[in-house]
């Protein structure tokens, strides 16, 4: 099983991107203003879009499966975000935006024949992701699959990436990190400075306690900077995560899994060269900086 761990970290570096240009494309900006969004602000749109295949999911089970968001500014968008569009017309906005953004990321950089063999691939790794106790890989594994190629990769890259995080969240939970503490170690670290977090609505105070406890655990050195403790276990963390994220790139098999990554590259490099992906991961709390919204 262990040879699988840096497949499913690779695939998960190409297929992450993919997914997010669904909370940074402008012509999902556009179509959540057609629905009545504010889009001065992303979270209304990232709520819904996210959020969809739960139904009209109130603030405690967002809060729950997203983890890193303070309650408290989840209930600014939740559930009032339905008050503009049910999760019914947010699914359907959500694939007309993803066509709309994909059509161009992928003009000219992949044949018909590639892309539907990109899509193939990445259903039959997506169809293989475990759902027990991974609530948002499960809601969006359960969405019918569109027809076209582009989305259809784009569903599977989305349950592969919720797959991917909640088991993460496992892994954080394992570790005994709470929400807020699970940033603050993350920054600690190194990896994305303590002002990318400023969105997630934990309030100063919140997270001074919550650095003054990681400190009490032998986490956070007197400088504030993470210990050699907190750089083992948050290494141990991702390890775990990649165990978990496993399975789909096991049953895919190497040589199928090696051909997927061929033919992401290109799509890839349309997503960065688009320039709307944020430079430092965030919600995964722990994973490369790959744009994590």
């Amino acid at each position: 099983m262990s040879e699988y761990l840096s497949v499913a970290r690779r695939m998960w570096h190409l297929l992450e991107p993919l997914h997010a240009t669904l909370y940074f494309a402008p012509e999902a900006r556009q179509v959540a203003a057609d629905l009545g969004h504010d889009v001065s602000s992303r979270w209304p749109s990232y709520f819904a879009w996210r959020t969809a295949p739960l139904g009209a999911a109130g603030p405690e089970l967002v809060a729950a499966t997203y983890y890193t968001f303070s309650p408290r500014m989840i209930a600014r968008y939740l559930p009032r975000i339905w008050t503009v569009a049910d999760p019914a017309k947010v699914l359907d906005a959500r694939l007309l935006a993803m066509d709309r953004a994909l059509t161009a990321l992928t003009d000219g950089r992949l044949s018909a024949a590639q892309l539907a063999e990109a899509a193939r691939l990445a259903r039959q790794a997506a169809e293989n992701a475990g759902t027990a106790a991974r609530p948002l890989a499960a809601a969006n594994r359960d969405l019918p699959w569109p027809d076209a190629p582009h989305l259809v990769l784009w569903q599977a890259a989305t349950v592969l990436r919720e797959h991917r995080g909640d088991g993460h969240l496992a892994a954080l939970l394992t570790c005994e990190l709470d929400p807020c503490e699970a940033l603050v170690s993350f920054a600690a670290i190194g990896a994305a400075p303590a002002s990318d977090f400023v969105g997630r609505g934990w309030s100063a105070q919140e997270w001074s306690d919550a650095r003054h406890r990681l400190a009490a655990r032998g986490w956070i050195a007197p400088d504030g900077a993470a210990t050699e403790r907190a750089r083992k276990e948050r290494e141990a963390i991702e390890r775990t995560t990649d165990r978990l994220a496993a399975g789909p790139w096991r049953a895919l098999g190497h040589s199928r899994a090696e051909r997927l990554a061929q033919l992401l590259h290109p799509v890839l490099g349309a997503v960065f060269e688009a320039g709307y992906l944020p430079r430092h991961g965030t919600l995964g709390i722990g994973r490369v900086k790959v744009g994590y919204p």
